[in-house]
């Protein structure tokens, strides 16, 4: 889903108090809704804008509920951008 490998999450469960999925009996981590909204703060903090680790926790302590707003704005529009792509193609042909 981010084409991060498994250990770089493993990382960031590590790094990032706030993600914790929870954990079957053999240990396999099962992500909620929830761990993958907090995946994409991370991942768009970290890999998209360019933060350091530090830097991103300090930005998800100073403005979490404005980075989960932002983040669902940012999906709505690549959805948006999407279905617009879409009828062009449809339009186009």
């Amino acid at each position: 889903m981010f084409d991060v490998s498994r250990s770089l999450l493993r990382y960031w469960e590590h790094e990032f108090a706030y993600l914790t999925p929870r954990k079957n009996r053999k240990g396999d981590r099962l992500f909620t809704k929830e761990n993958i909204q907090q995946i994409q703060i991370i991942y768009n903090l970290v890999k998209e804008r360019g933060f350091t680790l530090d830097g991103a926790k300090q930005e998800l302590k100073k403005e979490k509920i404005t980075l989960t707003e932002q983040l669902d704005l940012v999906s709505r529009m690549k959805l948006m951008l999407k279905k617009l792509k879409d009828l062009d193609e449809k339009l186009s042909s």
